[in-house]
């Protein structure tokens, strides 16, 4: 897939994770305000963030989708980015650093995803999966016009698993 992959916003540059982030990232996801609805609240060891960032290289160079990372005045604000949700489609994901909250990176970087996946990728909807508790995830993804169509169990307690539609 021909498609370059660096998504721009007003205020954020997406681009794909490299190994070259593996530290960065390795920073960011322990964190435990990061990762207290991420990753189930596991602290990831340095050799699954490795898998995670060659899995999204892998998904990037075959499906035209991954992980990317948020770069805000040039820092890593967080990541967001498409991966598959069991076998029911793609799933929106995103994090960001403490740092950064409430200044609207969240519903910026994941419109951008959300634009890229209906636009170059032509996917044909895009779901979402929050842990009940997250009201700020509720919030950016009401925010991107996806509805809640499901509940399910998860590690943390139920998750809401939301939709939008092309």
């Amino acid at each position: 897939m021909n498609v370059n992959h660096i998504l721009r916003t007003e205020r954020l540059i997406l681009r794909p994770v490299t190994v070259h982030d593996h530290t960065a990232l390795l920073t960011h996801w322990t964190d435990p305000e990061v990762r207290r609805f991420l990753f189930d609240g596991e602290v990831l060891p340095p050799d699954e963030i490795r898998a995670v960032i060659a899995e999204s290289e892998s998904t990037f160079a075959d499906g035209g989708y991954g992980i990317w990372v948020i770069q805000a005045a040039g820092e890593l604000a967080g990541t967001a980015g498409l991966r598959p949700l069991e076998n029911l489609g793609i799933e929106l994901v995103y994090s960001l650093a403490p740092p950064v909250w409430g200044k609207g990176y969240a519903t910026e970087a994941a419109g951008a995803v959300l634009d890229y996946a209906f636009g170059p990728l032509g996917l044909p909807e895009v779901l979402a999966e929050i842990d009940q508790g997250n009201a700020a995830s509720v919030a950016v993804i009401e925010r991107l016009g996806m509805a809640p169509y499901d509940l399910v169990p998860g590690v943390l307690g139920p998750m809401t698993r939301y939709r939008r539609v092309r």
